[in-house]
Formats: structure tokens, C-alpha cells, sequence
């Protein structure tokens, strides 16, 4: 059952001391909606539920957050119909392509839509001490590879080919997870790792005898930022003003990309999505000091490309009414979904022929991989 409601922005904001120009719109949206996301604890979580709470104080619509700590539990309430919108990381890709955990009989490419996407980086992180001040200089030191998080060194890998280096130039450290990862970097087991600036275990590190740094990778380095995008072509040049040792009056130009991605299934109805965009965009005012990430959520910022997956046509729609929707956007977002759907009828062809031989999961994942390193 959906319901209009006349949201009373103005006398909402009042109370909570905040002046703005804001005026009270209509949005028609569901009474009640389900939203999956990261698990408590994390950046995501808060930022997902400061949205939650403006859209109950100004539309009085409940949300329902399902917490997940991994991929498959944050896709499968929204391919399945359980929830209407996921608040995403590099897993939308992922799902996209069909890769890792979804290189399965059972998953494969995954038909999904991006409504905005938070910018935000996630750059190389080494120590003063090192004497690393480009990424060139990691050749033959020791960087840490998480083990079962492609997300994390995806991107690793994406920095390392920027400077024409791969892992067979590096020291790879294996570690079960990314907080060992980055453990291992304060306590000098590691010359380098990836994370992101605000992680509170780098103020440590900044605090440290070790001292901490990033190197930068120039953005008018197209050669570079080619090469990074064969791996992580979600990403974009990113100057950070946030972080551990990062001084806002000497940012660092970092690897850029997009979390929370919020995500809707590409059949999503765009009325559906136009009132959700709406809401997220008129409701701003009230959730943007919630977290230090959160001014990065007004729409001049989250609605830019590239991001993991291309925009659903409710989002462009209301996009396109703010001026904000380019026809450098509106190619991007067609290039994407022709890939998509390219990589839908391959899928189709490797699932015959990987049924045809009999191929066990593991097989068959591996041999899907290796399908999208040619796509």
C-alpha cells in the first residue's frame, strides 16, 4: 500500500534548531520499507541510519534495516523482493559482474541500478619511516593482501598497475582480515596496506614513531589511471581533505570511488525511485551532519560517475530536473548498460558450456573469472 504525505520539512528542522529555505513537497512512497545494509558497527550502518531517521521525522516512514556483514547477505533481500533498496559497497560491482561470490550456478550478473552514490577513497597507506612517496617506490616491499576480500585488493591491485607494478613486483603478506592488514602497518610488519584515511587504527599510527603517509596518485596521469581502471573501473581521482595525517589545507589526491552505493534492482518502478531521490535529496538538511561523510551525500556530489552500476532511469529523471544529469553522464550510463548486458549473454553461454562439462562450483567459478578478465 502506498500513501502521499505532505512532508512538513520546514517545522521538522525548526525543532531541531536547523534554519534552511527548505519547502515542503510531496513524495509518495510506501508507509513502511525495508532497507538492507552493513553491519552494526560500521561507517555504512550509521550513515544508512541517520537517512532512516530523517525520512521517519519528515514523511513518517518506517524503515526496516537488515544488517549484513558480508555480500551474499546484503544482495539477497533485494534480488529476491525482500527489501527495496540496498545501501552498497564494491559488491554492486561485484554482483554486476557476476564475480567472486557470485561466480555461482545459483548468482551470476545481477541486474542492479545505482539511485546516488557517496564519494568517497580508499588510497595506499604506508609509514613515514618507509621512505615510500610514490607508488613506484613499492617495488620489492612488503604490502598486505586480505585474503577473501576482493574488494580491498581489487583495488590494491588497481594502485600497483597505476605505477605498471603487479604483485609479482611486491612482497605479498597475506592476513585473514583488513583490520590484521592494517595492524601488521603500525606495528612495522608491513610496508604498506589499503584503507581508508579515517580508519581509527591510522591516528595511531599518525601518532606513532612510525609516522604515516599516502602517495598520491596524479590525476592528469591518464597512462596510470587507465591502468587502474582495467581492475577497479569504478574509480575516479579523488582529493581527500579528511584522514589521518591529511591536513584539509594540503589534501592528497587519492583513489576515489563510491560508498554507500544505494542500490535498486534495474525492474524497480521509476516513480519508486524518483520519490526515493527526492526524498533522500530534500530530506539532506537533516541527516548531513550525522557522520563526518555525510555532506558528501547532497546530490551535486553523490550523483557523479563512475560508480559500480549504471543509474536507473527514476534517478536520472529527477537528476535531469536539477540540472544535475550531463550527456557525459548519459553516456557513461549507456556504455555500462550495454556491458551489462553483454555480460548477461555471455553468462548464458558459459553456464551451458560449464553444465555441458560437468563443472563443480569451484571449477566453474574459476572458469568465469577467467571469462571476465577478457570482458
Amino acid at each position: 500500500m502506498k500513501t502521499t504525505l505532505l512532508a512538513p520539512i520546514l517545522s521538522v528542522l525548526l525543532v531541531l534548531g536547523i534554519t534552511t529555505t527548505v519547502t515542503a513537497a510531496d513524495v509518495n512512497l510506501p508507509e513502511n520499507m525495508v532497507w538492507s545494509c552493513y553491519d552494526v558497527g560500521s561507517s555504512g550502518y550509521v550513515q544508512v541510519s541517520a537517512v532512516a531517521n530523517a525520512f521517519l521525522k519528515t514523511y513518517d516512514l518506517r524503515v526496516r534495516m537488515m544488517s549484513s556483514g558480508t555480500s551474499i547477505g546484503r544482495l539477497t533481500p533485494l534480488v529476491t523482493g525482500r527489501a527495496s533498496v540496498a545501501f552498497l559497497g564494491n559488491e554492486a560491482f561485484f554482483a554486476a559482474q557476476g564475480g567472486y561470490d557470485f561466480a555461482t550456478y545459483k548468482w551470476g550478473p545481477q541486474d542492479l541500478r545505482t539511485v546516488i552514490g557517496i564519494p568517497t577513497s580508499y588510497p595506499l597507506v604506508t609509514t613515514l619511516k618507509s621512505g615510500i612517496k610514490e607508488v613506484k617506490d613499492l617495488k620489492g616491499k612488503r604490502v598486505a593482501w586480505i585474503v577473501g576480500n576482493p574488494s580491498t585488493n581489487i583495488k590494491l591491485t588497481g594502485i600497483l598497475a597505476f605505477a605498471n607494478l603487479t604483485w609479482d613486483d611486491v612482497k605479498k603478506v597475506e592476513f585473514p582480515s583488513y583490520s590484521d592488514g592494517l595492524k601488521a602497518l603500525v606495528q612495522g610488519n608491513v610496508d604498506a596496506a589499503g584503507a581508508s584515511p579515517t580508519a581509527s587504527i591510522l591516528y595511531e599510527l599518525e601518532s606513532s614513531s612510525q609516522g604515516i603517509f599516502f602517495p598520491q596518485l596524479d590525476p592528469h596521469d591518464e597512462a596510470g589511471w587507465q591502468r587502474l581502471r582495467v581492475y577497479a573501473p569504478f574509480s575516479f581521482p579523488y582529493l581527500e581533505s579528511v584522514g589521518a595525517g591529511i591536513k584539509k589545507d594540503q589534501p592528497r589526491w587519492l583513489m576515489g570511488y563510491r560508498y554507500p552505493v544505494v542500490t535498486v534492482r534495474a525492474d524497480a518502478d521509476p516513480e519508486f525511485v524518483k520519490n526515493l531521490i527526492q526524498a533522500l535529496d530534500e530530506t539532506y538538511p537533516l541527516y548531513k551532519d550525522a557522520a563526518s561523510s555525510m555532506p558528501l551525500w547532497n546530490l551535486k556530489e553523490s550523483s557523479g560517475t563512475p560508480v559500480d552500476v549504471p543509474f536507473h532511469p527514476g534517478a536520472i529523471a529527477y537528476l535531469k530536473e536539477k540540472g544535475l544529469w550531463t550527456d557525459a553522464h548519459q553516456a557513461w550510463n549507456d556504455e555500462k548498460v550495454a556491458w551489462m548486458e553483454q555480460l548477461k549473454e555471455k553468462w548464458k553461454l558459459a553456464v551451458t558450456e560449464g553444465k555441458a562439462k560437468k563443472m563443480d562450483k569451484t571449477e566453474f567459478s574459476n572458469y568465469w573469472m577467467k571469462q571476465l578478465e577478457t570482458n
